[in-house]
């Protein structure tokens, strides 16, 4: 277990690089109090325990209901305690976390207890007691609550509440060009990427070379000019700028200041979640406050579909209106509200629920900018569009059944019910946000019916930083496969599901399983993948079968959601990448950010510890290798031959003293020597040929290091160095720090002797053009001598190490971390901490719960829409949210964009389908495929293409027009079409419209 300080680090990793050390610090020390275990409470409870709070006390004094159970995912029996009956599996979450539960009723002096109190099903009565109470006594007060499709969110924190990152963005860094001397002094960056600083925003100054008083000047207030200047202070009195700097953005403490429950109440500030709904939930404020005085006067909720009590509320509202004095009241949302409110949805409580975790958390950290200080939010467009609502909802259809369903047909009716449960549904993913998928899907019964499934699959077994998000696995899970456990949890909510885990990974060579048969069987997928290029190929999946399909991912606070539907959205696509490749004389010569140094420590891990024992064991088992390697490149298999003759000979250890001189005669090499023969190639003062300094703008000039055993950083590298080298010869390593010192003092090094033959490559180009310049003669006695293996195979096996991060007994971190920062130091660049170093280097999202819940709620509210059908872009919701500064933007998403083809229009979506072979008939010639597709389409084919392989073209290739379509695409391609395949997609070149760069492409069934 990996603790820093109290921080359980191996548990709480991915929330840690979301929250830092110092706000999980804060929010260890809290106790919270959460009033109501509906779904909506059970969801606030279940994300900050996840978080990693002091203690969650869970207060009701109900009974479980039927309604209760349609987003209640810890509830099973009608007529228990729902708080008693949550409080063991909650308490399963975390075992950091003290959970208690509490049957009793809400009283002043228990609150006195908690640093912050969430009432969520609670009455306008107990909101303005409470919540006065609260604001007296500084503890922070928040209130939550959903009614069917529509919910509401109100925090208040005091008087005063500070806030010490606001946004939780890593400060903005530039490198400086230069920087004038004048009032006020203006600092031009490197015109490599702006600078991202904002007017009034204040920084530091570091690194600076002759104005040097800047660097101990203190924070200094900026003025933004453009993207790559802006100015300071006055500079005029100060030294002449030489060269190098980096500006450095501070980040300030913010306090906000809350009105109490019941002056905000009269006096609302919002936070919009739809800025295309601002009245709408303007009037949904006072349309909350009215349903609370319906329950006292009717002791009930508005029926479903009731238009009476419909009424009723609308005239409710338009009695507090006429204090709010609203410009647009709109009595459709109040109506909707009313034929709802009896309703409770998973996926409402998932969105409103993260984000009033989140907020619990703000509350308990100072971390993040808190909800200011009213939110709603409503999805009414999941409701059956306009000409399809009254036909399909009415009172009978909506009413109780005595189901675990009942608040979902509340709001959608027994015929909706029926048909999500005749749902196939293909997940792809078990992590976070596919075990919050999974939760929802069990609410609302998706897959539960006759005739439905849920297939859900992922190849990863489970670690323990996942039980910090993925809610469905515990400790005794560590190891076991996620798939499958997530199957038998959901299960446990829901054992009417009909569900199947798989363990396969969804790309190309999977096809055979996951194929034309496999997709045309079902009505949707849900990707909660982790990386783009698995989602593009998903995507290009569901177009091509005509699937819908339901996206979602998070990073941190952040997190987006895009439904893609058949025939009227556009696709996931092809995003283009914001990373950028760091170029590659960057990493050997010249870095200049962490970042750098973190990547060149990788590729030295790859090319030290894992490649070299690869290339040894194939060169030992695979008579072909040797061969292959020489048809990659002279140089690449110079390289590679080296490497071999280096782990079979001169380089091989015998003994662990061996690994331990290998390790600092490495560390010599790298930090010393290598740099050295930079500076010679570069001296300090070299001058580019346009007469400007060499070591400039991005370049920073380096310096060697010495190689002192009483520094921390430099034995780090030897011990981790050591061990890995000794690992992969199967040598046994020690980790004794003082034992391996006394060794090194019999260590000869290398010392650094000018080599004036060596090129140092300022530029890529002058690396990819010096790539052919080998030693040919050494590269043909290699060969030679390589030409067979060793008799003993198995005295020469080596063992590769594959790199995990988040094992901190295995020395990879350990090299990493040592490897950067001595480069780091090399060229002064700011260290980066194991945490950091880890971060970047392993490539870790960060992730956190409340997110990933309010995500996977909002995709399952597109759910609704894509199950019913709904037919308008204007009924569908793309979404991209930010919880640390409470930023939603829900937006329709982009129709699918149409394209001409001799006249005719078309989308992404459409295609030519064919049948290639009919019942008992012989295979389509592919004269009669461009005779089919003429007579159908008025298309004449010219061109007809396969992958990169071209079937056919006009005035040549006549020979294979009697050929069948499979034939022709054996004959080209030279390869057999596998057999699971049932469909080859072809494209083709049409004589009406040859420029055309867009065609549909032809689907020929060969089945």
């Amino acid at each position: 277990m990996s603790q820093t300080g109290d921080i359980d680090e191996g548990l709480y990793s991915r929330q840690l690089y979301v929250l830092g050390h110092e706000a999980m610090r804060r929010m260890k020390t809290a106790d919270v109090l959460i009033s109501g275990m509906r779904g909506l409470g059970v969801e606030i409870a279940k994300n900050i325990i996840l978080a990693g709070v002091k203690s969650v006390t869970v207060q009701d004094n109900s009974l479980t209901q039927w309604t209760d159970l349609s987003s209640q995912f810890y509830l099973q029996d009608v007529g228990k305690k729902r708080a008693e009956e949550s409080v063991e599996q909650l308490a399963q979450l975390n075992a950091h976390v003290k959970v208690l539960a509490y049957d009793g009723p809400l009283k002043e002096d228990m609150l006195s207890q908690f640093q912050v109190v969430v009432l969520t099903d609670s009455s306008l009565d107990d909101q303005h007691h409470f919540g006065e109470f609260c604001h007296s006594k500084g503890i922070k007060f928040i209130v939550a609550d959903t009614k069917g499709l529509c919910g509401q969110l109100f925090c208040d924190f005091g008087e005063e509440f500070e806030v010490t990152d606001a946004n939780g963005e890593t400060p903005t860094s530039t490198m400086i060009e230069h920087i004038s001397k004048a009032n006020p002094g203006i600092v031009t960056c490197v015109d490599e990427r702006r600078h991202g600083f904002e007017n009034g925003g204040q920084v530091s100054f570091s690194e600076v070379r002759g104005m040097t008083e800047l660097n101990n000047y203190g924070p200094v207030e900026v003025k933004v000019l453009g993207p790559y200047s802006f100015s300071i202070c006055d500079t005029s009195e100060f030294s002449e700028y030489e060269r190098g700097g980096v500006a450095t953005e501070i980040k300030r403490a913010k306090k906000f200041t809350f009105k109490p429950f019941s002056e905000a109440l009269r006096y609302p500030e919002m936070v919009w979640t739809d800025y295309g709904k601002m009245e709408r939930h303007k009037t949904l404020h006072l349309a909350f406050q009215a349903l609370h005085r319906f329950v006292t006067t009717k002791n009930q909720l508005p029926k479903p579909r009731d238009q009476a009590d419909a009424e009723v509320l609308l005239s409710m509202v338009e009695e507090l209106n006429q204090e709010a004095q609203l410009e647009q009241l709109d009595e459709d949302i109040v109506r909707k509200l009313s034929f709802t409110a009896r309703g409770d949805l998973g996926p409402v409580n998932a969105f409103i629920g993260g984000l009033a975790a989140q907020e619990v958390m703000k509350a308990c950290s100072g971390k993040f900018t808190p909800l200011q200080q009213w939110l709603y939010f409503d999805a009414l467009e999941c409701l059956p569009e306009e000409e399809e609502e009254k036909k399909l909802l009415t009172e009978e259809t909506c009413a109780p059944r005595g189901s675990r369903y009942d608040g979902q047909i509340a709001v959608f009716g027994q015929d909706f019910q029926e048909k999500l449960g005749k749902q196939k549904y293909f997940l792809v993913g078990a992590g976070a946000i596919g075990c919050e998928l999974l939760k929802n899907f069990a609410l609302i019964g998706l897959g539960a019916g006759e005739g439905g499934h849920i297939i859900v699959t992922d190849m990863d077994s489970i670690e323990r930083s996942n039980l910090n998000r993925q809610f469905l696995f515990r400790p005794q899970d560590i190891g076991r496969l996620k798939s499958e456990v997530a199957a038998q949890a959901i299960l446990n909510m829901n054992p009417s599901l009909h569900i199947t885990a798989h363990q396969n990974r969804v790309d190309p060579d999977s096809e055979k399983i996951y194929g034309h048969k496999f997709f045309s069987a079902l009505d949707g997928v849900a990707a909660a993948l982790d990386n783009v290029e698995a989602r593009v190929y998903l995507d290009g999946r569901c177009v091509q079968h005509q699937k819908p399909m339901l996206e979602g991912g998070t990073l941190g606070s952040k997190g987006h959601t895009m439904v893609v539907v058949p025939f009227l959205t556009e696709s996931y696509g092809r995003p283009k990448s914001s990373d950028k490749a760091i170029p590659l004389c960057t990493l050997k010569n010249f870095p200049y950010r962490i970042e750098h140094t973190l990547q060149w420590a990788r590729d030295q891990f790859e090319g030290l510890f894992k490649q070299p024992a690869e290339n040894m064991n194939q060169y030992l088992n695979d008579q072909d290798f040797l061969q292959r390697t020489l048809s990659r490149g002279e140089a690449e298999a110079l390289e590679i031959l080296q490497g071999l003759n280096h782990s079979l000979e001169d380089q091989r250890p015998a003994c662990w003293e061996d690994c331990v001189r290998w390790a600092r005669c490495r560390w010599e090499t790298l930090y010393s020597n290598d740099i050295q023969q930079l500076l010679y190639c570069f001296p300090h003062d070299a001058m580019t040929s346009s007469d400007l300094p060499f070591w400039s703008g991005q370049k920073r000039c380096p310096h060697p290091l010495s190689f002192d055993p009483s520094n921390t950083t430099h034995m780090d590298y030897i011990v981790a160095a050591a061990n890995l080298y000794a690992q992969m010869y199967g040598i046994k390593g020690m980790k004794e720090h003082a034992v391996i010192a006394k060794l090194l003092q019999s260590v000869r090094v290398p010392n650094f002797t000018p080599k004036s033959s060596v090129k140092i490559h300022v530029t890529d180009q002058e690396m990819e053009k010096d790539k052919g310049e080998v030693d040919k003669a050494l590269l043909e006695d290699l060969k030679n001598r390589l030409s067979l293996p060793p008799q003993n195979k198995d005295g020469f096996q080596m063992h590769p190490a594959e790199f995990e991060k988040d094992d901190d007994t295995n020395f990879h971190m350990d090299f990493i971390v040592a490897a950067s920062n001595l480069r780091a130091g090399n060229y002064e660049i700011p260290p980066a901490d194991r945490h950091k170093s880890k971060l970047i280097a392993g490539r870790i999202i960060p992730a956190i719960a409340t997110t990933t819940a309010a995500v996977a709620g909002l995709m399952c509210l597109e759910l609704y829409k894509v199950v019913q059908g709904h037919r308008k872009t204007s009924s569908f919701r793309s979404a991209y949210i930010n919880l640390a500064v409470q930023h939603c933007v829900l937006s329709e998403p982009l129709r699918a964009p149409p394209f001409s083809v001799a006249g005719k229009e078309y989308s992404l979506w459409d295609d030519f389908s064919v049948q290639g072979r009919s019942v008992g008939q012989q295979e389509m010639t592919l004269r009669e495929l461009c005779e089919h597709i003429k007579k159908e389409y008025n298309l004449e084919i010219t061109s007809l293409f396969y992958g990169n392989s071209v079937l056919y073209s006009t005035g040549s290739n006549k020979e294979r027009l009697e050929l069948s379509v499979s034939d022709v695409v054996r004959t080209v391609t030279k390869a057999e079409i596998p057999e699971h395949t049932q469909v080859l997609e072809l494209f083709a070149s049409f004589a009406e419209d040859e420029d055309c760069e867009i065609v549909p492409p032809i689907r020929y069934s060969l089945r």
